[in-house]
């Protein structure tokens, strides 16, 4: 199972969070610029991992009150309204993080939506800018982003509910702006003894209700796009602003 930076299934590789074997596939990688989970059994990435390989190893530490933050403000004008703050892990993950606010600093993330929810496991955004059409043609085209970065998914931090991870392609340094929050407790997307995992930058600390609300917002199946068991937030949740608030 892969979290990809693109649509799956689509011929270009997809960032996705995976899934049981049961789950049609869900890869959170870049679908012509986008990111996709993808869903497979077992744990990690379908990439290859380095031998030695070591696990990752789940620790919780105290959040300390100097650690960065970012809020977005969302808003699909129709019962989505209001900011996450998501607290970001710059001693653990300091190559991602700092990444991720490069995009934030520059303004990239505003006016891009969420353009994929699967249900009970990821919202995947931060490549698109809106709005989308569900079911149109040709497909969406990315958004133009800085170089790809290394792969961090070996730091202690785990796809847990309300984390946020990078969405990357089968390559494990492919992941470049696109971004999930993991729905529920997703294990099998950290980094394994034969595969590589994919990266949790952060937690959604305050804006809880909001993601929920994104969770039961209208949402409109796509699948040439995005596979039968994924769909588009219709109307489009878009990131009014993201901004370093900490």
């Amino acid at each position: 199972m892969n979290i990809d930076s693109t649509l799956a299934p689509q011929p270009t590789p997809a960032p996705a969070p995976r899934r049981a074997v049961a789950s049609p596939l869900i890869a959170l990688t870049t679908l012509f610029g986008t990111v996709f989970l993808a869903s497979c059994g077992g744990g990690g990435s379908d990439s290859p991992a380095p031998s030695p390989f070591v696990p990752t190893v789940c620790s919780v530490t105290p959040t300390p009150n100097t650690l960065p933050q970012v809020t977005m403000t969302l808003s699909n004008g129709a019962g989505v309204s209001g900011p996450i703050t998501i607290t970001l892990e710059e001693t653990r993950a300091p190559v991602t993080v700092a990444n991720f606010l490069a995009y934030v600093n520059a303004g990239f993330y505003n006016g891009t939506v969420f353009h994929r929810h699967s249900p009970n496991f990821v919202l995947q955004g931060g490549g698109y800018a809106g709005p989308l059409v569900a079911n149109s043609t040709p497909f969406p085209t990315l958004k133009a982003t800085n170089a790809a970065i290394a792969l961090e998914d070996n730091q202690g931090l785990c796809n847990t509910r309300l984390t946020v991870a990078m969405a990357r392609t089968q390559v494990p340094d492919s992941a470049t702006s696109q971004f999930f929050i993991n729905l529920t407790n997703n294990d099998f997307l950290n980094r394994t003894a034969s595969a590589r995992g994919y990266a949790v930058f952060g937690t959604i600390t305050a804006g809880q209700a909001v993601v929920d609300a994104m969770v039961a917002a209208p949402c409109t199946q796509w699948p040439a796009f995005l596979g039968g068991a994924e769909c588009l937030p219709s109307p489009n949740i878009t990131v009014v602003t993201a901004v370093r608030t900490r």
